[in-house]
């Protein structure tokens, strides 16, 4: 089926067109999925349909990139905006599809199909790592392995035509990715491990059972107490538990102690506390966890040489463009941007050029 012979049949730029249609037709899958997996909602039911009326949408409406532009963005039904995000996804995805054909599609158009579906993992990861500051364990752990499967059917991906070299070269490429990054995660840890957040006056904070609520963000507690040392400081004016109350005292909450002014609390005992303050100290990631297991599943795909690579390029992508954040004066959005996408663009870069890259630098 996928005998470049067989392909070569057909003119060539036939199957570039194919490419980029069949890319916009999974863009427009990939915006169900950056909708609905940070909401661990369904990504097969119901069908598509309006966000704000519910509108079913028919399947002559739901032409990628055509719908959008011929509705001017907006809702057949109730004319509500439809986010420009549907828009780029879709014609993202239509342009690497294409840029994959174009690159290995001589080679090997299986190959090409292969690299493909995995940018399209990465422009998932990327818009909800962008929108709710998490990659989605089916994105990474399941990149992961799919990632290991594939060099099994295609070592092809690795550079070699043995399925055990193929499979080495993936399980190498996970464990250096994820250990690589784990290392900057616990190294960051240590040297920047605390964060002193200013909150305007009487803010009010919760904590859940899961996570700590912050005004328009929430952080899961995993994120927060990686280590048994790491601890959530603030002074409360106020301190409410569901059968008491505080006031002026001074807050220590870690893994496994809660200590409120002279007084200490099993954390697991406490369902559900809210504090007022106007600033708090937490502990701080260089990283969070599902970058570690982004790399990963990059280095699923791409061996160790791509997730090295991919490393060392994203921290000069960050930092270009923290750059040019604080030449607009925009700092505070650098501080506010998710280290996924950086991650997810040097990928990009080392799937179309990393090896034309290395031997420029290492002729």
């Amino acid at each position: 089926m996928f005998d470049p012979n067989c392909w070569a049949a057909v003119p060539f730029h036939f199957w570039s067109v194919v490419f980029f249609a069949l890319g916009s037709i999974v863009g427009s899958f990939l915006n169900v999925c950056i909708y609905r997996m940070p909401l661990d909602l369904s990504v097969v039911s119901p069908p598509s349909h309006c966000p704000h009326c519910k509108y079913a949408i028919p399947f002559y409406l739901n032409v990628p990139l055509l719908t959008w532009l011929s509705l001017r963005g907006r809702c057949k039904n109730c004319a509500a905006p439809i986010s420009p995000r549907y828009f780029i996804v879709e014609l993202l995805t239509g342009v690497l599809f294409l840029g994959c054909w174009l690159t290995f599609g001589h080679t090997s158009p299986l190959l090409a199909l292969v690299y493909a579906l995995f940018l399209a993992g990465l422009v998932v990861a990327t818009f909800i790592d962008f929108e709710h500051f998490i990659i989605p364990d089916e994105i990474t752990i399941g990149g992961a392995v799919a990632g290991f499967v594939i060099s099994f059917f295609l070592p092809q991906l690795h550079g070699t035509t043995s399925v055990g070299q193929g499979m080495a070269r993936s399980l190498l490429g996970i464990v250096v990715g994820g250990g690589v990054v784990y290392g900057v995660l616990r190294l960051g840890k240590l040297l920047f491990g605390r964060q002193k957040i200013k909150l305007p006056t009487e803010t009010t904070i919760v904590f859940s059972e899961t996570a700590l609520c912050l005004p328009g963000q929430e952080i899961p507690y995993e994120e927060l107490f990686c280590r048994k040392t790491d601890t959530i400081l603030f002074q409360a004016r106020t301190v409410e538990l569901v059968d008491r109350g505080y006031c002026d005292v001074a807050v220590r909450l870690s893994s496994n102690a809660l200590k409120i002014g002279d007084e200490e609390i099993a954390p697991e005992t406490v369902l559900h506390m809210e504090a007022v303050c106007s600033e708090i100290i937490l502990p701080r990631e260089a990283m969070g966890q599902g970058d570690v297991k982004f790399m990963a599943a990059i280095g699923a795909f791409t061996g160790w040489q791509g997730t090295l690579f991919s490393l060392m390029a994203s921290s000069i992508i960050g930092s270009a463009v923290g750059i040019v954040l604080i030449l607009m004066r925009r700092r505070e959005w650098s501080s506010k941007m998710p280290y996924g996408p950086y991650i997810a663009m040097a990928a990009v870069i080392w799937v179309f050029a990393g090896t034309k890259i290395l031997a420029l630098i290492f002729p």
